[in-house]
């Protein structure tokens, strides 16, 4: 267990005062009032949207390992269509693990990068469909393809064809079949309730275990059904990291408990709803995640303040906002749901891919010296939101309160805070204004810096109380790590 260097003196006087008064023995330390050391608070992970392999594992090297994250979740590593647009990657034409992100080789020296670095790595996996393309083509790698045709992988009797919809598309989502088995935007549906295709999909995902993955996103889960998921996965090693895309929609009859039993799932609801809470009532925040006709159990959700869709459709908070990192301060503050960071690029049209060279190749990442939120973005600049200095704070934060409960909640108007146990405190102003406000907490008396400051301006705790000053739509946080000289 990590002490902090006041504690450790506190812990010598009073083995001094026990001597003194003739004792044989002293009391251990109180453990809620240490740094968690049990790994519980280590769990957050980054979509690292359209970062080449070579870039990921400097970033892992260099930033990611370092500041505590623990996984990373890479695009779509398969080769693809050929385009600028971001969402040529989630378009595949084969399994080769080739594409304009990287090589094969890339790719697993990445893997082992990181995880020298301590930090986990997943990958997108497309398992629901193939191409988009109307007219055949070639892929990145060189594969030749029709829309239903991809030679020595599928023949068109592998596609479902589902004749429920002109063209085959999904028009209502309130119809199951249709979810399940029409076509998503035009994109060939496989049909996963096929042996042979589900027997194909599980050797792609086998194949990424064996140059060391350590869990998928399953993109567009809610378009298969749910026992054509676990029969893919059924033959994976135990431990596989598994979590799913299932979008819940109001009254919709596929919604994301129906996958639980094969993993997580990502919970939208809670990006959702944070932007209307911080648009509102932030107190409200202290709900996310309590109402069961909306939420998954916390143990089987992923939350995130927005990802690659997300940021474009405009249905979360996105990195212009200005809630944004408050947004991803009560992310990481909160128990609910294993929390993801984005790590995007800057864009103004909605298709734009990520900066490449004129052969395709998407260029190595770089993120500039002052990435954070007060910054003007030009397109194509890597937003590197998990190099922001409150967000990696946030992260460091989360580990040392690992799994302390909820406490000491308060909320008044355009602010919220509560703690975490004995280790730390958070506190959230979304209004216009600055708050000066007084609050009960449940840290030991002592003088604290705010790890979200750039510097540590002694906050005193005293008698259980303590007075805060947070700026307009800033955010406080202290723990039992950071102690004030």
């Amino acid at each position: 267990m990590t002490m902090s260097r006041r504690a450790r003196v506190a812990l010598v006087v009073s083995l001094a005062l026990a001597a003194l008064a003739g004792c044989t023995s002293a009391a251990p330390p109180d453990p809620a009032r240490s740094p968690a050391a049990d790994g519980s608070g280590r769990d957050v992970g980054i979509e690292m949207f359209q970062w080449t392999w070579d870039s990921i594992a400097r970033e892992c090297t260099d930033q990611i390992g370092p500041a505590g994250y623990a996984w990373v979740l890479t695009s779509p590593p398969q080769e693809h269509v050929l385009g600028e647009q971001w969402w040529t990657s989630y378009q595949p034409v084969s399994y080769l693990v080739e594409s304009r992100l990287g090589t094969r080789e890339q790719f697993a020296e990445m893997v082992r990068t990181c995880h020298a670095a301590g930090v986990q790595v997943w990958t997108d996996a497309v398992l629901n469909h193939m191409t988009g393309q109307d007219a055949p083509g070639t892929g990145w790698a060189g594969s030749s393809f029709s829309h239903y045709e991809y030679p020595g992988i599928w023949t068109r009797d592998d596609f479902h064809h589902c004749g429920l919809t002109a063209g085959d598309d999904i028009a209502d989502y309130h119809d199951a079949d249709q979810v399940q088995t029409c076509e998503l935007l035009n994109l060939a549906d496989l049909d996963t309730g096929s042996t042979r295709v589900r027997e194909r999909l599980t050797r792609y995902l086998q194949d990424l275990l064996s140059l060391g993955v350590d869990g998928f996103r399953i993109d567009a889960a809610k378009h298969m059904a749910p026992q054509d998921v676990a029969a893919i996965l059924a033959p994976l090693p135990a431990g596989t990291g598994i979590v799913q895309e299932v979008i819940r929609g109001t009254d919709e009859p596929v919604q994301p408990e129906q996958y639980l039993a094969n993993g997580k799932v990502y919970e939208f609801t809670f990006a959702k709803e944070l932007e209307g809470v911080l648009a509102g009532t932030p107190g409200l925040f202290l709900d996310l995640g309590s109402a069961t006709a909306r939420y998954v159990p916390s143990k089987d959700a992923v939350v995130f303040v927005d990802d690659h869709d997300t940021e474009r459709d405009g249905s979360t908070l996105a990195y212009p906002d200005q809630d944004y990192l408050a947004a991803n301060v009560l992310m990481l503050a909160g128990a609910y749901g294993t929390p993801e960071v984005m790590s995007g690029y800057a864009f103004s049209d909605r298709d734009a891919g990520p900066p490449q060279d004129a052969k395709g190749l998407v260029l190595d990442a770089s993120c500039a010296s002052d990435v954070g939120p007060v910054r003007t973005w030009q397109d194509g600049d890597r937003v590197c939101q998990h190099r922001w200095p409150q967000i990696a704070a946030m992260v460091a934060w989360r580990a040392v309160v690992g799994d302390a409960a909820v406490v000491d909640t308060w909320s008044d108007g355009d602010a919220v805070a509560f703690g975490r146990g004995e280790r730390g405190l958070v506190v959230v102003n979304a209004g216009d204004q600055a708050l000066t406000t007084t609050l009960h907490t449940s840290l030991a008396d002592a003088s604290y810096c705010d790890v979200l400051a750039s510097s540590c301006t002694a906050t005193k705790v005293s008698d259980g109380q303590v007075t805060v000053t947070v700026p307009a739509h800033g955010a406080a946080a202290f723990d039992v790590a950071h102690l004030a000289p």
